[in-house]
C-alpha cells in the first residue's frame, strides 16, 4: 500500500536535493526519499547490539605482496562460519579482487571486514553494510 505525505523545504535544500539525485540517475524524488529512509533504517539496524546482519568486504591487493593471500586465507578461514560466499577475480598479472558476503551478528562481521581491510599490502579495501531485508 502507498501513502502519499507532504514535506516543506526550503528552495535552496530542494535544489540540491534535485541536482543531487539527477545525477544518480533517480527519476523522481519519492524513489529518492525512500532509499534516503531505507540507508537510514539500515543504520539503526546495525545499530542494535543483537540479531542477524549482512555486508560485504571488497579488497584490492597484489597477490605476491609477502604471502597476503595466505594471510587473508587464514583470516577467512578463522571466521568461515561468517562467510557466506567469496569471489576472486584477477584483475591483470599483479593485482586482484576479492569480494566477500558476510553474515552474522553486526559488531562481529565488521571487526571481520576491518581485520582483512587493514592487512598489510591491500591497496583497497572497503566495508558495505548491509540489512536482512526483514525490517523494510
Amino acid at each position: 500500500m502507498i501513502e502519499r505525505v507532504g514535506i516543506s523545504l526550503d528552495s535552496k535544500l530542494l535544489k540540491q536535493f534535485d541536482k543531487l539525485i539527477g545525477g544518480k540517475g533517480y527519476s523522481n524524488r519519492s524513489e529518492a526519499v525512500r532509499d534516503l529512509i531505507r540507508e537510514k533504517l539500515i543504520e539503526q539496524e546495525w545499530a542494535a547490539p543483537e540479531g542477524e546482519t549482512v555486508a560485504t568486504v571488497l579488497l584490492v591487493y597484489e597477490h605476491e605482496t609477502m604471502e597476503l593471500s595466505q594471510k587473508l586465507t587464514r583470516l577467512e578461514h578463522e571466521e568461515f562460519h561468517c562467510i557466506v560466499s567469496s569471489m576472486h577475480v584477477h584483475m591483470d598479472h599483479e593485482n586482484c579482487l576479492e569480494l566477500l558476503v558476510l553474515r552474522g551478528p553486526g559488531r562481529r562481521i565488521q571487526k571481520l571486514g576491518e581485520r582483512l581491510i587493514s592487512t598489510r599490502g591491500v591497496k583497497q579495501g572497503r566495508f558495505i553494510p548491509g540489512t536482512m531485508g526483514s525490517r523494510l
